[in-house]
């Protein structure tokens, strides 16, 4: 029985016979790894980071960038040990870390892999890039596997994350998780090298016409965690076709602007900020159903 509660949606449903919400049956589809060059400087580095894309997930955002991805059934299907043999050749060729994008609806099959990794030699820093839409069951289940937690959190107004997400409890349960991962990992920390080594980097995309809310996701970092807590303000938010206002057009300089002087004057220290080029859909990467490991 593969009985799943690994969200908050908590379907229940026995994975290896039928699909949640989220689309996943108890194996993954994965629809691309390779050398990912497109995240925060300390995660892509010189080398790149070794992103893993799985398929299926358990929010509906109308503006999602990866949208193959959507799909659980899109990519190619691995086991444990495929996954594993995956992340090994990833550190072959470099990769400063194992970066797992979109993984919660396959925490068992990546835990298992993961053990049977890091027996075999796998030693660089292992990265859970996530929505944070995820329960504290999961999160025990990554206890001691997971170096880095790279969370989004979306949104605080209930009334945003039901009308872009359809999660109307998003902001309470994504909270909760970035608190857990920051109790197993602590603060970012970075290595010599300036490379994330351990600890918590959170990521907030910027929606247009939505800067009220990044205001207030500002001051609940600063309230629950400190102004030492390691931020990404995300300016990269590229509208699809057929969204309404305000997601059909891009952020504006002025918007970006005011919420980096909202976190100057909250005093956070540790802000990771994003060009305007960044706005882009040429830094999506290219999803396939047959999986070639990529530089």
């Amino acid at each position: 029985m593969d009985i799943c509660s690994l969200c908050p949606r908590n379907c229940k449903v026995d994975r290896q016979k039928s699909q949640g919400f989220c689309g996943c049956f108890s194996l993954p589809n994965i629809a691309r790894i390779g050398l990912h060059h497109y995240e925060e400087p300390p995660i892509s580095g010189t080398n790149g980071s070794g992103a893993i894309f799985f398929s299926g997930c358990n929010l509906r955002c109308v503006f999602c960038q990866n949208v193959p991805l959507r799909d659980s059934s899109f990519g190619e299907q691995f086991d444990q040990i495929k996954l594993a043999d995956a992340m090994l050749e990833l550190q072959d060729m470099q990769a400063h870390n194992i970066n797992l994008v979109t993984p919660t609806p396959h925490i068992k099959t990546i835990s298992k892999a993961l053990t049977v990794a890091k027996k075999r030699g796998l030693t660089i820093p292992i990265i859970y890039n996530t929505n944070a839409y995820l329960t504290d069951e999961a999160l025990s289940m990554l206890s001691g596997l997971i170096d880095v937690y790279l969370p989004d959190l979306k949104y605080k107004s209930t009334e945003l994350s039901k009308r872009f997400s359809g999660a109307e409890n998003y902001f309470d349960n994504a909270i909760t998780a970035i608190s857990t991962m920051r109790q197993q990992v602590g603060n970012l920390t970075l290595d010599q090298n300036g490379l994330v080594s351990k600890g918590v980097l959170i990521r907030h995309l910027v929606l247009p016409g939505c800067t009220f809310d990044t205001r207030d996701i500002l001051d609940e970092i600063l309230a629950r965690f400190n102004s030492d807590a390691y931020i990404s303000l995300m300016r990269q938010y590229t509208p699809t076709s057929g969204l309404c206002a305000p997601l059909n057009r891009r952020l504006t300089d002025r918007e970006y602007q005011g919420c980096i002087d909202y976190c100057v004057a909250l005093g956070l220290n540790n802000v990771f900020l994003q060009d305007k080029e960044s706005a882009s859909f040429k830094y999506t990467p290219q999803f396939s159903n047959k999986v070639v490991i990529s530089k």
